[in-house]
C-alpha cells in the first residue's frame, strides 16, 4: 500500500485567503535565541527551587534560621516526596486531564503554551527537589555528627548509608550517563532509589525512637505516626510503588518489516500523546517508545522501535510472543495537542511513533514525516494507518533516498505553518535535527516544543 512521497503542495498559492496576513520572521538562529532554548522551562525550575533551598540552607547553618536544626527531615523528605511525586505516573496524568480539559483552545494562546512547557518540563522540578533534598540530608547528617554524643551511633550510620544510596542514585541520573549508558542509568537510579527509600524510613524511625535528653530509645508507635516525617515517608513510599502495581506481562506480536525497525502490536486502543515502557524483565531495563493508536474505541496499539541498541537488537534477533510493561501509561507532550485549535506533528525516523497518534486522533493536525525509504522500513501496518486516517491535505512524507536528500526543513515547516493555520509545532527527532528545527523556529517566530531525552 503506497504513500505518496508528496500529499500537499506547499507553496505560495496554497496559502489560505484568510491566513495570508500571516507572517514568519526571516532571521537566523544567534546566541541569543540559543540562549533561550537553553534556559528552557527545565532550568527555570531547576535553578529556582535550588536557589531557595541553598538560600534556606545557608540561613540555616549562620543560625540566622532556627527552624530546619530542629527538622531538618521536613526539609529533607518534603524535597524528595515533591521530587517522586512529579515523576509518578497517575499524578502526571491528573495533571494533563485537569489541563486538557479545563483549557482547550479556549485559553489565550500564550497561556496554553505556557501550560504546555510546564508539563514537559516538570523534570525540572523532580531534579531541583531531590538534588536539593540530598543537600540537606547532608546537612542533617553533619548536624547528627557534631552532636554525636547526644546522638545513637546507628541513627548517624544510617544517615550516612542514607546519603550513599540517594547520592548514587542522583549521580547516576546526570544527563551524560542517562543518555549514553541507559542500563546503567536504569538499574542505579531505580534500586539505589529503592535502597534509599528503605534506609530514609529506617534512619526515620531511629530517629524519632531516639530520647535525646534521656539518651534511650522510646519506640512508641503512636508518637512515630505523629511526627511529620512519617507522612512525608509514606507519600514518597506510595508514589514510588503506585507504578509497580500495573505491572503486567502482556501478549505481543511482532512485525519485523526490516533490519531496521520491529512494529510491536499490543491489544486495546489508547488515547493519543502517551507513552509506554517495555521490557523483557519485570523490574530490569524499562524503555519508553510512542504509542501509536486510532484512539481509546480501536482494538490495537502499535510501538516502532528502531534497532539501536541491545534491547531493541534483540526484538529483532528473538522476537518475544509476551513482554513486560507498565499497564498505566504515562503522558508526553503530545497529550496536550488538544489544547490547540490546529498543529503540526514533525517527525523524523522512528520518531513516528511518538507523533503519528495525535494526527490519526484529530482532523486538526497536520503530520510532516521524513525519512528514508519509510514504507519498506516500517512495514504495511504504518503506511496503511497513515494512508486509510490522514487526508492528503495534511500529511507530506519526505523520502530522502528518492529525492536524494533531506528537505529544507524549516521551509516546510514556514509554509505550512501559514497555509494550514497552525498555532503550535510538535518535533520529535534525534538530538541534530531536534536542535535545528527548534532554533530555526524560535528564529522564526513558531511557537515549537521539541525532544527531550530526560524519562
Amino acid at each position: 500500500m503506497a504513500i505518496p512521497s508528496c500529499t500537499v503542495t506547499v507553496s505560495k498559492e496554497y496559502v489560505l485567503p484568510t491566513l495570508a496576513s500571516r507572517k514568519v520572521l526571516e532571521r537566523t538562529p544567534n546566541r541569543w535565541i540559543r540562549f533561550q532554548l537553553w534556559f528552557n522551562t527545565y532550568r527555570k525550575f531547576f535553578i529556582f527551587i535550588m536557589i531557595m533551598n541553598i538560600v534556606g540552607l545557608a540561613l540555616a547553618i549562620a543560625n540566622v534560621w532556627d527552624y530546619p536544626q530542629q527538622y531538618a527531615s521536613a526539609f529533607i523528605l518534603g524535597n524528595l516526596l515533591v521530587a517522586i511525586l512529579v515523576r509518578n505516573e497517575l499524578f502526571g496524568r491528573l495533571l494533563y486531564l485537569i489541563i486538557n480539559t479545563l483549557f482547550a483552545k479556549w485559553a489565550p494562546l500564550w497561556f496554553r503554551l505556557g501550560c504546555t512547557s510546564v508539563l514537559q518540563h516538570l523534570g525540572g522540578i523532580h531534579s531541583g527537589c531531590a538534588v536539593s533534598g540530598f543537600l540537606w540530608l547532608v546537612y542533617r547528617v553533619a548536624l547528627i555528627f557534631i552532636d554525636h554524643k547526644d546522638n545513637h551511633d546507628s541513627v548517624l550510620i544510617m544517615g550516612v548509608i542514607t546519603n550513599v544510596f540517594i547520592g548514587i542514585s542522583i549521580i547516576s541520573a546526570f544527563p551524560w550517563v542517562r543518555n549514553n549508558h541507559h542500563n546503567i542509568f536504569e538499574r542505579h537510579h531505580r534500586f539505589m532509589g529503592w535502597l534509599g527509600l528503605l534506609s530514609t524510613w529506617i534512619f526515620v524511625i531511629l530517629g524519632d525512637s531516639y530520647d535525646l535528653n534521656t539518651h534511650s530509645w522510646n519506640p512508641d508507635g503512636v508518637r512515630i505516626i505523629r511526627q511529620q516525617t512519617f507522612w512525608y515517608a509514606l507519600g514518597m513510599t506510595v508514589f514510588i510503588v503506585t507504578p509497580w502495581v500495573t505491572i503486567r506481562k502482556v501478549k505481543v506480536e511482532c512485525e519485523i518489516p526490516s533490519p531496521k525497525a520491529v512494529v510491536l502490536h499490543f491489544e486495546r486502543g489508547m488515547q493519543q500523546g502517551l507513552l509506554a515502557r517495555i521490557s523483557r524483565s519485570s523490574v530490569m531495563e524499562y524503555h519508553a517508545f510512542g504509542i501509536i493508536s486510532e484512539g481509546k474505541n480501536s482494538n490495537k496499539h502499535y510501538l516502532i522501535c528502531g534497532v539501536q541498541g541491545d534491547f531493541t537488537r534483540g526484538l529483532v534477533e528473538n522476537p518475544p510472543t509476551h513482554i513486560w510493561t507498565r499497564e498505566l501509561k504515562f503522558a508526553g507532550v503530545s497529550n496536550t495537542s488538544t489544547l490547540y485549535k490546529r498543529g503540526i506533528r514533525v517527525c523524523t525516523g522512528t520518531g513516528l511513533g511518538a507523533a503519528l497518534s495525535t494526527c490519526l486522533q484529530s482532523p486538526d493536525w497536520y503530520l510532516i514525516w521524513i525519512g528514508s525509504d519509510q514504507e519498506r522500513t516500517f512495514g504495511p501496518t504504518i503506511s496503511g494507518l497513515i494512508h486509510n486516517n490522514l487526508g492528503p491535505d495534511r500529511v507530506l512524507l519526505w523520502d530522502s533516498k528518492k529525492r536524494g536528500g533531506r528537505p529544507d526543513i524549516m521551509k516546510l515547516i514556514k509554509e505550512i505553518y501559514i497555509s494550514w493555520g497552525a498555532e503550535v509545532v510538535f518535533i520529535t527527532s534525534n538530538f541534530q535535527g531536534n536542535t535545528e528545527m527548534m532554533e530555526g523556529c524560535k528564529a522564526a517566530g513558531i511557537p515549537a516544543f521539541g525532544t527531550l531525552w530526560d524519562f
